[in-house]
């Protein structure tokens, strides 16, 4: 996640840098630092903040889940994490799922392909392109 994504969530949310510091359980130079770029977002941050846009979106009540989305075969929906947690619309939060037909370790990996995914746009459709 750079900057200007964490901006714009934080602006979609309408919190002010204060406010999503709290949200976060984060200082608020912590936020400063990320939207002015001294700092990198780590993680778990990154995973926190999009799991409260994915709670807030109205994704998991209106669309089909990763699996049938991305029409998986039966043999890697039942080895995938998000098919054993019945997740698959936050796929994109768990480690060990298996997309574009390899198991996704690391999370910078991860959130890479993720960012291609309708799966994981669905939560996203107010950013603004770079």
């Amino acid at each position: 996640m750079d900057k200007k994504e964490f901006s714009q969530i934080r602006q979609h949310f309408g919190k002010t840098q204060k406010q999503i510091a709290q949200l976060l359980g984060i200082s608020l130079k912590a936020v400063q630092s990320y939207e002015q770029g001294w700092r990198n977002i780590p993680a778990s941050t990154e995973r926190q903040l999009l799991f409260l846009l994915t709670l807030k979106s109205s994704f998991s009540k209106t669309n089909r889940p990763c699996w049938g989305m991305r029409k998986c075969p039966t043999e890697i929906k039942q080895n995938c994490p998000a098919w054993e947690f019945q997740a698959g619309y936050i796929c994109w939060l768990i480690n060990g799922t298996i997309c574009q037909g390899e198991v996704q370790e690391r999370w910078q990996t991860k959130i890479r392909i993720c960012h291609q995914c309708k799966v994981f746009r669905s939560i996203l459709p107010f950013l603004k392109k770079n």
